[in-house]
Parts: C-alpha cells; sequence; structure tokens
C-alpha cells in the first residue's frame, strides 16, 4: 500500500495544478484576445500623419502579446500597399503598446519593432506629389522639393521603358526622408554608408513576380548633383525596380548594375573616359583589370574609388555587349542571366565564354579610356 500512497502524494499536486492552470488560462486566453480585438479596431484607420497617402490593404496581423498588469505589447506585421502602384503588399515588424483602463484596452503607440527599420511616417508626417509615373512621398521635405523630384522620376520612367522591354509596372514610389540619417533608418544601416549616394533602391531579388520597391533619395547627397547627375541617379535606380523580377541571385552584380548605368547613359552623348575617371586613371597607370568586376567590389563602406572603379567598369561592360552584340541581346543576357549559370545565358545570348567577353571589355578599356 505504502507504493501507492507514494503515487498519490506525486499526482494529486499534478491534478492540482492542472486543475488551478485550467481556471486560470480562460482570464489569459480572454485578455489575449481583447488585446487583439483592441488592435485589430484601432488599426482599421492609418495614422492621420499618412491621410494625404493612397493606402489599401492597411492591416495589422498580431504575432504575440506580450502583457504585463494594466499593460501590454503586441508585436505584429503591418501590411498594406500604395493604391496604384504596389502589385504586392509591403510591410514591416511593428510594436504596438497598449493600456488597460475602465476595464478596455486602448492603444497608447506604435513603433517599429525591435531590429525592424521604422517607416517613413515614423519620421513624422507624410507630403504627397504625384507625377504622371511617380508617388513621392517625403518628411520635413517642401512640396516643391518634392515637385522638382517627381518631375525627375517622371523623365526616368519612360526612359527604362524605351530600354527594358519587360513587364514592369511603369510607374515608381520615391521616398524622400528628412536627413541622411532619416534615409539610413529607414534602410537600417548606418549612416555612413550612405554619405556621398543620391538614392537606393529597397526590394529583394527572387521577391516573387510583384515586389514593392521604393527609390529611397538621400537629400544631402542628392541636393548636390546637378541636373544631368540627378536624371542619372534615379533612371538608375528606377532601372532596378524595372528589372527586379528578372533579378535573380544568380545575376552578377556587375550585369545588374552596369545594365542600370547602361541605362541611365543610353541616350547621352558622355564620353567613357569623362563618365569613368576612376577607371580612366588605374588604365592611364597601366592597372588594367584582369577580370569582370567581383560581387563583392559592389560593397559600400570600404574604399570609394575601387567602388567607383567597379561600377565604371560595370557600364562599360554593358555599353560593350549593346554596341557589339546589340541592346536586344543585352537585354536577353539580363534575362538568361537570372534563369541560368552565366557561361550558359553568355552563350545563349551573345555566342561567347566569359574569356572571350573579358578580353573584348579589356581591349574596350584601352582604347575608350586613355
Amino acid at each position: 500500500m505504502l507504493p501507492v500512497r507514494r503515487a498519490l502524494v506525486r499526482i494529486l499536486p499534478l491534478v492540482l495544478c492542472g486543475l488551478l492552470a485550467g481556471c486560470a488560462a480562460p482570464t489569459a486566453d480572454r485578455a489575449g484576445q481583447d488585446i487583439r480585438q483592441a488592435v485589430a479596431a484601432w488599426s482599421r484607420t492609418p495614422p492621420a500623419q499618412l491621410a494625404q497617402v493612397p493606402l489599401e490593404g492597411w492591416a495589422y496581423e498580431v504575432t504575440a502579446v506580450r502583457r504585463s498588469g494594466a499593460a501590454a505589447t503586441a508585436r505584429a506585421q503591418l501590411h498594406y500597399r500604395l493604391a496604384g502602384y504596389d502589385a504586392a503588399p509591403a510591410g514591416s515588424g511593428r510594436e504596438v503598446q497598449l493600456r488597460e483602463t475602465g476595464g478596455r484596452w486602448r492603444v497608447t503607440g506604435d513603433r517599429a519593432a525591435p531590429g525592424a527599420p521604422p517607416q517613413l511616417w515614423d519620421q513624422g508626417p507624410v507630403t504627397v506629389f504625384r507625377g504622371a509615373y511617380a508617388l513621392v512621398l517625403g518628411t520635413g521635405r517642401s512640396q516643391e522639393e518634392l515637385s522638382a523630384i517627381a518631375g525627375e522620376a517622371d523623365r526616368a520612367v519612360p526612359a527604362v521603358t524605351a530600354a527594358w522591354p519587360g513587364s514592369w509596372a511603369r510607374r515608381v514610389v520615391v521616398l524622400v526622408p528628412g536627413s541622411l540619417d532619416g534615409m539610413a533608418a529607414l534602410l537600417g544601416r548606418p549612416a555612413a554608408e550612405y554619405r556621398g549616394m543620391g538614392a537606393v533602391t529597397t526590394g529583394r531579388v527572387d521577391a516573387g513576380p510583384a515586389p514593392a520597391d521604393r527609390v529611397v533619395i538621400n537629400p544631402e547627397g542628392y541636393a548636390q548633383l546637378s541636373a544631368a547627375g540627378r536624371n542619372i541617379v534615379l533612371t538608375h535606380e528606377v532601372t532596378h525596380v524595372a528589372t527586379r523580377t528578372a533579378t535573380s541571385a544568380r545575376t552578377p552584380l556587375w550585369l545588374s548594375e552596369g545594365f542600370a548605368d547602361w541605362v541611365a547613359y543610353r541616350t547621352s552623348d558622355t564620353a567613357p573616359a569623362r563618365a569613368a575617371p576612376a577607371l580612366g586613371r588605374a588604365v592611364r597607370r597601366g592597372e588594367l583589370p584582369g577580370a569582370l568586376p567581383a560581387d563583392g567590389a559592389f560593397a559600400f563602406g570600404g574604399d570609394p574609388d575601387a567602388l567607383a572603379r567597379a561600377y565604371e567598369g560595370a557600364w562599360l561592360a554593358c555599353r560593350l555587349i549593346a554596341g557589339r552584340w546589340g541592346e536586344a541581346a543585352l537585354v536577353e543576357l539580363y534575362g538568361r542571366a537570372g534563369r541560368e549559370p552565366l557561361p550558359v545565358a553568355l552563350g545563349s545570348a551573345l555566342g561567347v565564354d566569359q574569356d572571350a567577353l573579358t578580353k573584348a571589355w579589356q581591349e574596350a578599356l584601352r582604347t575608350s579610356l586613355r
């Protein structure tokens, strides 16, 4: 009999704990449900600072709730589209703060979740300017500034469409934060990486058929550019938006970056020696590159002269391909390189291997950058 009593002694606390947990669980579950419902009700109306922004599909999907007495935090994923511009939802991780008052949960705040970059409206009220092909959203910028950027984007979109026959939205969303630090925050990277740059494009390769890209302006770097420089920068970035669905992890950066610069300079009569000064200086010193730029050469934060040489070399490679094999062959190569190994793509689109292309590129550098 003694073993049985010992077993009962062990079992009874477990049973009691189970009963107690069963009694407590509905209360916790009910609080969690109330918090989720409070977030859902609050998120039906976008923030007041987005009143001018054409939003659709705005929704917070709560993924976790943490409660401490009368305070709670809900982790959520925000999903939304910019009507007429996004073919796929944009989104970000958010943290929603709530407080219980009089038996009801109310949202008291909303911010980017830890590790997630903020949204533009986290930096202040959003001003909107609509162009023919561009939607420009800015914080801390005047309507005149946004109007000028919209005009430049409106010129870039048709230029990209003329060079890239692939399917794309033929519209672009441009974000203009109030400062370099604001730009870096949106991108989740150190500001030093973008100092001196005019703009960058967000978006992931292999992101499906319809990613929601954004061109993000560095207001400090962009302001230092000439009108021609702004046109080149925006056309380059819009090209990345247009070619995103044809770009994959297979696509070498010399091709994706070089193609974007080729589109930007396509209708310009700028001489290579003028548009590629860093690479020109290297070639005249006898430092002819031994290979097309590797992906690592395009990393920001290193030697700016080396980075410039990589971009210039990539542009001249695409310029060579368009000039010798034709623009259609360059476009075909781009599309194939996102689906096939580069040697296969080169053979199919140009009828050459990488060694032959490299030698032709080196000879073009010698003759055009003397």
